[in-house]
Order: C-alpha cells, then sequence, then structure tokens
C-alpha cells in the first residue's frame, strides 16, 4: 500500500474543526498525521463578526487545550418567558455554583484562538483550499483539492467533515415547511440592560433570543418569511420599535441597531457516514438557533471523537463514535425541532406555554433539567 500523507483528514478549520485537530494532539497523534482543510485563510475567517453562543460544558472543552477566546461575555441569568402569556422561567448560574451559565463570543475570536493552538501544534493546514471530490477505497480515501488554479490530491486513513461544504451539499437537507422561518440578525442596544442577562422569548412566529455581549445584545429573532421582509424592509426607527413591541420592556427601550442579516432556516439532521468518513457539528446536524445548542452540541461531538480517534485512525473508531453520539444528539434535535414547531404555529399547545414556564420555574427538578440540557446538553 502507498504511504499515507495523513491519517486523519479535517474538512472544515472552524471551530470544530479545529478543536478536533487540538484535542487530537493533546491525546498523543502526531501534528503531522493531521491535515486541517479549508477554503478560507486564517486571517479571513479571524474577522466575522458572527456571535456564538458557548455553554459552560464548552468552555470546559476548549479552556484545558487554550482555545478559549480572550473576549466573551458571561451569561448569569437566562429568563425564558411566552409572549402574551402569564408565566416565566429564571435559571440563575448562583442555583448550580458555576461563575457562568454560558458565554457570547465572537467566531472571529474563537478561530482566532483556535487557529494558534494549531499553528503552535504544528498541524498541517491547508487553506484556502476545497474539497472537490473523494474516493473512498478499501484502505484509505483520497481527496481531490483545489488549491489556486492548481488541484492536489492526498491520501488520509480517515476524513472528518466539520464544517459545510462537499457533504452538505450532498446530503438531504430535511427542511420543515409546516415551521418555516427566517432568522433576523443583528446587535442591538437598549437603554437598561441588565448584566449578564440572556432573553429567550417565545412569540407566535418564533423565538426571540437577546444574548448579552459587551454593552449589546446579539439578537436573533425568528419569524414567518414574509414577515423577515418586512422587518428588513424598515428603517432603523421603525424597525426597534417593531422589536419593542415583540420583545416588551424589560430591557428598557431599544436604542440602536447595526445592519440586519436574515438567513432561511431549516432542519439538517441526517449525519451520514461511511466506512472511512464521518461528519460532526454543522456538517452532521444544523439545527434550528432556538435554545443555542448548534456550536455546543457540535463540540461535544469533538470531545468523543478525539477520544477514539486517538487509540486509532480506524473505521472500528468511527463506528463507535456515531453510536456513542447517537442519543446526544437524537436528543438534541428533537428538543429544538419540536420547541420550533410549537412556536412557529398558531398551536392549542401554545397556550399550554405560560402555565409550563410557571411550573418548571416553580418545581425545581424540572429548572434543573431544563438548565443542564442548556450547560452541558444530554448527559
Amino acid at each position: 500500500m502507498t504511504e499515507l500523507d495523513y491519517d486523519i483528514a479535517i474538512c472544515g478549520a472552524g471551530p470544530a474543526g479545529m478543536a478536533l485537530a487540538a484535542l487530537l494532539v493533546r491525546r498523543g497523534v502526531a501534528a503531522s498525521r493531521i491535515a486541517l482543510i479549508d477554503a478560507k485563510t486564517l486571517e479571513q475567517a479571524g474577522k466575522d463578526p458572527r456571535s456564538l453562543a458557548l455553554s459552560w460544558g464548552s468552555r470546559q472543552i476548549l479552556e484545558p487545550i487554550g482555545g478559549w477566546p480572550a473576549a466573551a461575555t458571561a451569561i448569569e441569568q437566562i429568563h425564558v418567558s411566552r409572549r402574551g402569556q402569564f408565566g416565566r422561567s429564571m435559571i440563575d448560574r448562583k442555583d448550580y455554583d458555576l461563575p457562568a451559565l454560558g458565554y457570547v463570543s465572537r467566531y472571529g475570536h474563537l478561530v482566532s484562538a483556535l487557529g494558534a493552538v494549531c499553528e503552535r501544534a504544528g498541524i498541517a493546514s491547508l487553506r484556502p483550499a476545497r474539497v472537490e471530490a473523494l474516493d473512498e477505497s478499501e484502505d484509505a480515501v483520497t481527496l481531490t483539492l483545489s488549491v489556486g488554479d492548481k488541484a492536489q490530491t492526498l491520501r488520509a486513513a480517515i476524513v472528518v467533515q466539520a464544517e459545510g461544504g462537499l457533504f452538505n451539499e450532498q446530503q438531504t437537507r430535511a427542511t420543515n415547511r409546516d415551521y418555516e422561518q427566517t432568522a433576523i440578525i443583528a446587535q442591538v442596544r437598549s437603554s437598561a440592560p441588565p448584566p449578564h442577562r440572556a432573553y429567550e422569548r417565545f412569540t407566535e412566529q418564533g423565538p426571540l433570543a437577546l444574548l448579552p455581549q459587551d454593552d449589546e445584545y446579539s439578537l436573533v429573532w425568528c419569524v414567518r418569511p414574509h414577515t423577515a421582509a418586512e422587518l428588513q424592509a424598515l428603517n432603523d426607527a421603525d424597525f426597534l420599535q417593531a422589536l419593542g413591541a415583540a420583545f416588551g420592556d424589560r430591557v428598557g427601550r431599544f436604542t440602536h441597531a447595526t445592519a440586519r442579516l436574515a438567513f432561511p432556516l431549516g432542519l439538517n439532521a441526517d449525519p451520514r457516514s461511511s466506512t472511512r468518513t464521518v461528519a460532526i457539528g454543522n456538517a452532521a446536524q444544523t439545527l434550528h438557533p432556538v435554545a443555542g445548542q448548534g456550536l455546543n452540541l457540535g463540540l461535544r461531538d469533538v470531545t468523543v471523537l478525539a477520544r477514539l480517534l486517538a487509540h486509532g485512525a480506524t473505521p472500528t473508531m468511527l463506528s463507535q463514535f456515531t453510536e456513542l453520539r447517537q442519543r446526544d444528539r437524537n436528543t438534541t434535535v428533537r428538543i429544538t425541532d419540536t420547541m420550533a414547531r410549537i412556536f412557529a404555529n398558531d398551536s392549542p399547545a401554545q397556550s399550554l406555554l405560560g402555565l409550563s414556564l410557571a411550573a418548571i420555574d416553580i418545581i425545581s427538578p424540572a429548572r434543573s433539567l431544563l438548565a443542564e440540557l442548556m450547560m452541558y446538553g444530554h448527559r
């Protein structure tokens, strides 16, 4: 057999891909046997201003490998409510003796921190490069890359699809038309923000989240597509007024909004794999942003896969990974999908939400279960 270029080729050098590479080295895999492949340079990725919600459990994964971003705003409380209904739930970090329930950081800050870790470790970084094709044989996978105007091939024992790209284009996306939504994304400011408190506000069209970040909020407002088009057409003053009407006055009056972005939401819960390939993170499951579990679920994928591949880059390890991750993945997908369905339709179930939130706030075990899911995921 021709000698392999790498034991493990990771397609996608985003947070999940780089965290996997760093964890593999930490677990004893030689850096020279790992390749990171991405279409963007690290400098380009480091300028990405998008906000990310990181759970307390994700900090426990990233910090030991030196990948925790220097700039991260702590979430000490999470306020959950339903617009127009009685009842709410408050989750407080003090109840769990933790410094924070989670954090908000920027994508660019996180990938810059992880990129520095991977560079120090000596992990091969093939970027900018695109994966054009995969050819899997019995004993290896051959990848055809596009590097500028040139083609390059390499062989690896195992290929990990870590973020978007070729695998996602081949997957069947299960977009649920019965709760079709668009997310409006922006940074907003208010006149009286309670420090370090995040909000998850459920409206008739979907969830509205405010995540504290520096002296602003990262806004994720999920609405029906026609409403999203109407909101995008508003000037800033009218948009802020509409936001205040939907959210209420818990943070005072909304005073400023950055340029708004909109993107359609769908569910990809079909983490396909083969004998020598496996998908993790967004490539394996693209979730509705309700509860902010996407990246956190991906980082839990990373910890399990790194532990297994450290014992050998073999099909047996990939098979074990799929089995071990099934329960957490299924639970998280089911919870986020169910919440999106309920809160995006004029369903009778919505009338029970206020009572449910009140019950969660009163019954300590129920509140603890909700908090654990948001801090750690399924355990």
